[in-house]
């Protein structure tokens, strides 16, 4: 890893992105030898075994897919065709959807992965996403891509908080605020003249101490706890008023990057998550469909079982706003076609 600088600073980008992905792959598979869920970095960072996976896998959609995809039928290997029949599903009743892939946290903070040598890179690492990201947009799905506003803001200033949380595989408190500040900008368009003018919630940052996931792939080691910021949202009668408003016409859906520092318990606290921070920035309530599972199709599968459950679910929804782990592209169990409702 310690070549793989030089290669970004003179900006050849297919070689520096290849060289990472090889890297990727061999560190993910000597951790899968080993029977390890995560990998240890550089300055006490982890990072997800499956997610190093997913980056060394390289394309993995198309005639690919089923030789990359830890789907178990060969036939819900590629994301590509589910991705579209959802898109197409919504379009036909009026509602937009927004694609969030969570970029993988060894992407952007590649310099800690073990044996780095710390640098900023020129280029992006993560060519493969990038091209499928294209590839979506072409055929009409709208994606939001974070990769390039997280890496401004982690080159901006050395000394500001970490978009992800080091000992876990989901992203910091500060990761969800600049998450739902990018998404809400996204979103507020195709709200219009309709957006309450006063905000109904207040925010105030807050330290708390975390234990993160990935520390249980270390038990033989003392890993002090994670100190972190986060951004705690008040002003709603409960937790259960963001996570169950059905009324909303925002539709937040995904995996448990949603459900971090929201959930509480293993969630790591509440009130300071994604869906708490979409609804600050929205300035309204999230109608928030999330599991801990896979956001590929489990939670497509609650969100036609919650549509299934209120008559007229569909009819003041504007926006759905799928946010998942962009891991969740070979390591799901795979993509099926859901219908809405």
């Amino acid at each position: 890893m310690a070549g793989i600088l030089p290669c970004y600073a003179r900006g050849e980008s297919g070689d520096a992105a290849e060289m990472f992905r090889r890297n990727c792959a061999a560190l993910a598979q000597n951790a899968e030898q080993a029977g390890s869920m995560a990998v240890a970095g550089r300055d006490g960072w982890f990072f997800l075994t499956g997610e190093l996976r997913h980056i060394g896998a390289g394309t993995f959609w198309g005639e690919a897919a089923a030789g990359v995809s830890r789907a178990a039928k060969p036939d819900a290997a590629d994301p590509l065709p589910a991705i579209l029949d959802f898109n197409g599903q919504l379009k036909k009743i009026g509602v937009e959807l927004i694609i969030v892939p969570v970029p993988p946290k060894a992407v952007v903070y590649h310099e800690m992965l073990p044996g780095a040598t710390s640098g900023v890179a020129t280029v992006r690492l993560d060519a493969v996403h990038r091209d499928f990201y294209a590839h979506l947009r072409a055929r009409g799905v709208a994606v939001l891509d974070l990769t390039d506003c997280f890496l401004r803001s982690k080159n901006a200033s050395k000394t500001q908080e970490s978009l992800y949380c080091r000992q876990d595989s989901h992203w910091s408190g500060s990761g969800c605020v600049l998450a739902a500040e990018q998404i809400a900008a996204k979103v507020n368009p195709f709200l219009g003249a309709g957006s309450p003018a006063a905000n109904p919630f207040k925010s105030e940052w807050q330290t708390v101490e975390i234990q993160g996931d990935l520390c249980r792939a270390f038990k033989d080691r003392n890993i002090s706890r994670e100190t972190i910021r986060v951004r705690k949202i008040t002003g709603t009668v409960s937790d259960e008023t963001v996570a169950s408003g059905v009324s909303g016409k925002i539709i937040l859906l995904g995996d448990s990057h949603n459900l971090v520092f929201h959930a509480g318990d293993d969630m790591l606290c509440s009130r300071a998550g994604l869906p708490d921070q979409l609804a600050f920035e929205l300035k309204q309530k999230i109608d928030l469909v999330a599991v801990r599972g896979s956001g590929a199709t489990p939670a497509r599968v609650n969100l036609m079982r919650r549509a299934r459950q209120h008559k007229g679910y569909w009819q003041n929804k504007q926006c759905v706003i799928w946010c998942f782990a962009a891991r969740e592209f070979t390591e799901s169990d795979g993509w099926r076609k859901v219908p809405i409702e």
